[in-house]
C-alpha cells in the first residue's frame, strides 16, 4: 500500500524523483524494542531545542530519561545517533512538505507550498541545519542528499510549469539549485546577522520575489 507521501507523487507526477535512503531502514526500526523506539521519538523532539552534538550519551539519556545500554543498544556511538535523529527529523519534514501540495494545484502554487514547507528544516524549531551540527560526522553528507532530492522536487515543478507556459523560459535545473539553496543560504551565520527576520522568513519572502518574476501571469 502506498503511503501519503507516495500517493501524492504520483499524483502530481514526480514519483521518479527519489528519496534519499533513511539511515535507519524502517525494517531495522521494526526490530527494535517499543522503549527504544519511543527514546528515538523523543530524541527527534529534543532536537529541535537541545544541541545534542554537545552532549554525552549519558547526558542525552538523561534528557529523555533512558538507560545507556538503552541509547547503545539503539546504535553503538553517538555520532550515529546524532544523525540518524538528523535524517528523520528531515524525512519527516519533507514528507509533510510533499504532502502539503494539491494535485489540483497549478505546478506553481505546489513549488510554493513544498518549498514553504521544506523552509521548516531551517527554523530553530527545525533544529537539523544549524551550524552546531555540522561538526557531527556524516552531516554534509546528509544535508546534500536531502537538498539533492529537494532540488530534483524543484526541477520537476519547474518543468511542469515551464511546459504549461506558466513561467518564462529558463534553465529549470539551474533555477531548481537556486531555489533549494535559499534556506541553506539564510541560515549562514554570516548572512543571519544581516537579516532582521528569520532564516525561513527571509526565504519565504525570496521565493515570492522569484515565483513572482519567473511567472508569465
Amino acid at each position: 500500500m502506498a503511503s501519503p507521501k507516495e500517493g501524492v507523487l504520483r499524483r502530481v507526477e514526480l514519483s521518479d524523483v527519489r528519496a534519499p535512503k533513511p539511515l535507519m531502514p524502517a525494517e531495522i526500526e521494526r526490530c527494535l524494542t517499543p522503549r527504544q523506539r519511543q527514546v528515538l521519538d523523543s530524541l527527534e523532539t529534543l532536537v529541535v531545542s537541545v544541541e545534542l552534538a554537545d552532549m554525552t550519551m549519558a547526558q542525552i539519556a538523561a534528557q529523555v530519561n533512558c538507560s545507556l545500554r538503552t541509547l547503545y543498544g539503539i546504535l553503538p556511538s553517538k555520532e550515529e545517533l546524532v544523525l540518524t535523529i538528523l535524517d528523520r527529523r528531515l524525512h519527516r519534514i519533507g514528507r509533510t512538505a510533499i504532502e502539503s501540495m494539491d494535485p489540483e494545484e497549478s505546478p506553481l502554487v505546489n513549488l510554493r507550498r513544498y518549498l514553504r514547507a521544506a523552509h521548516e528544516a531551517v527554523q530553530p524549531t527545525g533544529g537539523v541545519l544549524s551550524e552546531d551540527y555540522k561538526k557531527t560526522p556524516g552531516h554534509r553528507g546528509l544535508a546534500e542528499a536531502h537538498e539533492k532530492y529537494l532540488v530534483g522536487i524543484v526541477k520537476g515543478l519547474l518543468d511542469q510549469a515551464l511546459s504549461q507556459g506558466d513561467i518564462i523560459p529558463i534553465d529549470t535545473w539551474t533555477m531548481a539549485y537556486v531555489l533549494g539553496g535559499l534556506g541553506r543560504d539564510f541560515l549562514s551565520p554570516n548572512v543571519r546577522t544581516e537579516i532582521s527576520e528569520s532564516p525561513k522568513d527571509a526565504a519565504d519572502a525570496a521565493l515570492e520575489v522569484i515565483i513572482r518574476g519567473l511567472s508569465t501571469s
